[in-house]
């Protein structure tokens, strides 16, 4: 972590995953850069619709608000534009009455590097690409997908998780991809007291555990819950790995293979980290889904 963020919960953000920039993007597709730099000149003044992201970045940062003092919250835009063309993101920003003062324009080129300088817990993008290289370097990362849905709850923040190749490693999947289902049953039952290995998302599920205990148990405006495909009796094995690392989930949700989304609208989540595309397409119905191209489900 860079001196001078000490323990905040720092998350980075890209352009497009903030505000909705598909006019200026299409621009870019079809006349190329130059135009596209002119485009955004001359509709700097324009304010951008919100993107996918924005509704969670508002509640992230009214936790700011909510805890007082120094803030222990920091959102960083990280952006392909150039400073130059980038004003118009942000004059958005302060449109919105968003508290965001640190930015990396890349003026092209892939901004996923500054997630790492800045020492963010998440990256959210919707680049896959530079999901990818931001995961490769260690940082918890998710390409958002475009959803019909987000949560109408204003006064809580609500995260879900995936727990194999996202929470975890994706050791067990592996088994379970290469073997089927039988064997892997029995090899999470023969390893129940072993705890998984970290996924990528293991150090952002800390820091929110650390936020939380900031706030009293009756206050807290911060939930969890892990949405997980397996069933009894794998699900002993994750049951002891979350109390190994001393780390707590309000809510666990075991399906057995059932379709995630409903349960993830019934739980009211803000946004759904998963590292399969097909629980993804189930969950972006219903609520924001963050892809996480992350283990061996991503390598088929």
């Amino acid at each position: 972590m860079p001196k001078g963020f000490g323990d905040k919960l720092v998350i980075a953000i890209s352009s497009r995953a903030l505000f909705n920039l598909d006019a200026s993007h299409q621009v870019y597709i079809n006349q190329g850069l130059a135009a596209y730099a002119q485009y955004q000149i001359d509709h700097e003044d324009e304010i951008l619709e919100p993107g996918e992201a924005l509704p969670l970045v508002k509640k992230l940062l009214r936790l700011n608000e909510r805890l007082g003092g120094e803030p222990r919250v920091e959102v960083i835009l990280l952006s392909r534009n150039s400073a130059d063309t980038g004003l118009r993101v942000f004059n958005s920003i302060q449109h919105y009455g968003l508290k965001i003062t640190r930015a990396a324009f890349s003026g092209g080129t892939s901004p996923y590097r500054y997630a790492s300088a800045f020492g963010c817990h998440l990256f959210l993008s919707t680049e896959p690409d530079d999901v990818k290289q931001a995961l490769e370097q260690g940082i918890a990362a998710a390409t958002l997908i475009a959803s019909k849905n987000s949560s109408s709850r204003e006064d809580e923040l609500r995260f879900a998780f995936d727990g194999d190749a996202v929470l975890f490693s994706d050791e067990a999947e592996r088994v379970f991809k290469s073997q089927g289902l039988t064997a892997f049953t029995e090899s999470e039952k023969a390893a129940a007291k072993e705890p998984l290995s970290g996924g990528p998302f293991k150090a952002f599920l800390a820091a929110l555990h650390n936020l939380q205990a900031e706030f009293t148990d009756t206050d807290c405006p911060i939930r969890t819950a892990l949405v997980t495909a397996r069933s009894a009796p794998a699900h002993e094995r994750v049951i002891r790995t979350l109390r190994a690392w001393n780390i707590r989930i309000d809510e666990s949700i075991f399906l057995g293979g059932l379709p995630k989304g409903s349960f993830l609208k019934a739980y009211g989540a803000d946004v759904f980290f998963d590292d399969q595309p097909m629980h993804c397409e189930s969950a972006k119905d219903h609520v924001a889904t963050g892809h996480v191209p992350h283990g061996i489900a991503n390598q088929i």
